[in-house]
């Protein structure tokens, strides 16, 4: 395929005519690639705030695809979505959540008020919905055929697994699980705890599930409670972490830490490792720190608070632990300073030859960065279970010429046509990735 001339990878202009080119640089620009480039950091006493305030998109409006793919909306109308799943008879099941409310205060209340409002206005500060909704099939207009609601009166619902009957929905603060049968509609079995989950303040809300292949195991995100700490290190106690828990006896452990907010879980078919996209610290300025997508290792520690991109050590933390900075480890791939990557999926599909095997990448957007970041769905090309080149744009053109945001980009899977599908929280919406028209 021939490629148009690259859009800058932290270009959020919306394309003119077309649509972005589906291509990649000869480099990788600061921030991005397997040894980004790490710049000083710049200490502020006030922080940048140059959030996009949340609009939703104009009549007709959608994002723009790169070149040879073509998007539509899959369904329109939704409540915050957050999150997708694919049941294998093809139902799509949609999180529509939000944060829930804190458990405790955060420690600094006047910074937590001002993170608050900006939240808010990013579109984060809708009540949450607590529901799970169906989306079955695909109507002549692109459209899911029928939407019903699947599950209602969950905390914070998130990340979703089914193995074999049972499927597994993690809230805020535990998994639980109800028996499911395919084709199931509307599950009414009230939930029944599989494991708690760390909880409290909720800094970082979101809690993602996967299970292993053998369906022995179940692994989830645990975001940190703070950006650096700053609500005490008592308050991180088995949080910024990755657990494993055991399917058939709940029993859980730690099985990386010092992820300050990974999200995104998905296997690699080339390697068959597991992989996460990690949202890391704030407040260093523009260049740092770079979020960043990598296999996760059993007992690996990846550096927060302590330290970032390996043994770069943060002082903000205090006391400092010089022993557990000597064992962080750097991640396999960095994709851009506070671009907030969320999403993650491996592309199995055939309908799409061009993304095979590659990650795909959805970018929530930044919010401590002037010029913005992120506001866009990458794809990251893989070879031999590694990545292999810098992130090319599949979607684009979510923030207005002024600034604003049209949607925001979070999770991101595959149907089973081999279509993309990506969850839009701000646009309300889920948008359906397909090869262009001839």
């Amino acid at each position: 395929m021939k490629h148009a001339l690259t859009l800058s990878l932290l270009s959020l202009a919306i394309a003119a005519t077309g649509g972005a080119a589906l291509a990649q640089t000869q480099g990788y620009a600061v921030g991005f690639g397997p040894n980004p480039q790490l710049p000083a950091q710049q200490k502020n006493l006030i922080p940048t705030v140059n959030i996009a305030s949340a609009i939703g998109w104009p009549s007709g409006g959608k994002p723009v695809a790169a070149s040879g793919l073509s998007v539509a909306a899959y369904a329109t109308g939704l409540d915050h979505p957050r999150w997708l799943y694919m049941l294998p008879n093809g139902d799509i099941l949609v999180a529509e959540t939000n944060k829930p409310a804190a458990e405790e205060k955060e420690k600094h209340q006047i910074k937590a008020a001002v993170m608050g409002a900006v939240m808010k206005k990013a579109g984060a500060g809708v009540a949450s919905p607590n529901r799970i909704t169906l989306l079955r099939g695909v109507g002549a207009n692109g459209m899911a055929v029928t939407r019903t609601v699947f599950m209602e009166g969950l905390n914070s619902p998130f990340g979703m697994a089914l193995v074999g009957n049972e499927l597994f929905i993690a809230n805020a603060d535990a998994i639980v699980k109800v028996p499911y049968t395919t084709g199931d509609t509307r599950i009414t079995a009230v939930p029944v705890k599989f494991a708690d989950l760390p909880a409290g303040i909720n800094h970082h809300w979101t809690k993602n599930i996967i299970a292993s292949k053998d369906g022995k195991f179940l692994y989830a995100t645990v975001g940190s409670n703070s950006n650096v700490g700053e609500n005490g290190i008592d308050k991180e106690e088995g949080r910024a972490a990755i657990w494993q828990f055991d399917r058939a006896t709940g029993k859980g452990k730690i099985f990386a830490s010092g992820l300050r907010n990974p999200n995104g879980l998905a296997w690699n078919p080339q390697s068959g490792m597991l992989w996460t996209a990690v949202n890391e610290r704030d407040e260093l300025g523009n260049d740092l720190v770079p979020d960043y997508i990598t296999s996760v290792k059993e007992g690996a520690f990846y550096g927060w608070p302590y330290s970032y991109y390996g043994q770069n050590v943060d002082a903000r933390i205090q006391p400092q632990k010089p022993e557990l900075v000597a064992k962080a480890i750097a991640p396999d791939f960095a994709m851009g300073a506070h671009t907030a990557s969320l999403g993650l999926e491996f592309y199995e599909g055939t309908l799409l030859p061009q993304l095979k095997n590659g990650a795909l990448v959805g970018q929530h957007g930044s919010w401590n960065r002037k010029p913005a970041s992120g506001y866009k769905l990458v794809y990251v090309p893989f070879a031999d279970g590694k990545p292999s080149g810098p992130p090319q744009d599949i979607l684009t053109g979510f923030l207005s010429p002024d600034g604003k945001a049209w949607g925001r980009p979070v999770g991101v899977i595959s149907d089973k046509a081999g279509a993309v599908l990506l969850a839009d929280d701000v646009g309300n919406a889920i948008w359906r990735v397909t090869p262009a028209a001839r």
